[in-house]
This record gives structure tokens, sequence and C-alpha cells, in this order.
């Protein structure tokens, strides 16, 4: 198993979970224009994959994080998560942290 350490500082930008839903029940989405409220930073680590995908490494404080949600690092570059779960490691806490698989947003023009 290879230890990955982290090359970041991220700041998370969660949705309201679980969304509200409409009269159909279906889940409705946040304005996608409200940014939510920070919270972090942490650090932690974004990694590119072969397939164009990134992988997250998370702070445990982060979570609950869902996909949908939005990190940031301190370059201004961010991304949004497409999945998530938690890994603990038994007996060390210290190694616990949240893994995520996300897509680079492209930079915002002013």
């Amino acid at each position: 198993m290879a230890v990955v350490l982290p090359n970041a500082v991220l700041t998370v930008y969660a949705l309201a979970h679980p969304w509200e839903r409409d009269a159909n029940g279906v889940p409705v989405p946040p304005n996608p224009n409200v940014r939510p409220a920070s919270r972090g930073p942490w650090p932690g680590s974004v990694l590119e994959q072969s397939d164009g995908s990134w992988s997250v490494r998370l702070h445990p404080q982060a979570w609950p994080v869902k996909a949908g949600d939005t990190i940031s690092d301190e370059t201004g570059r961010s991304w949004t998560l497409s999945s998530t779960r938690t890994h603990a490691v038994p007996g060390c806490p210290d190694a616990d942290y949240v893994q995520a698989t996300a897509t680079l947003n492209p930079p915002e023009v002013p």
C-alpha cells in the first residue's frame, strides 16, 4: 500500500445535504450561483489519474462531504466531487482520511 502525503491545503464548500425534493420526490440541487460557506483549510492531497479524473484525500474533519460539493486549493484551482467515502484505520485515528474522486473545474473568467 502506498502512502499519499499532503500536497495541497484544501478548503471544502459543502452544499446542504440532503437536497430538498420537488413534488415528485426528485432531489433539487441548490442554486449553483450561491457558494456555500467554506470549511477548512486542511492539509490534503489531489492527484490526477490516468483517466483524467482526480483522486482526492481530505482531512477527516472535512466530513461530511458528498458528490456535488466543491473543494479548492491555495492556488485557486477547484474540483467538484463525484464520489466520497471515509477511510478509518482501526487504532490509528491519525491515519484516517476522506477519499473522493473529483473533476477539475475550468478556471473562472472574470
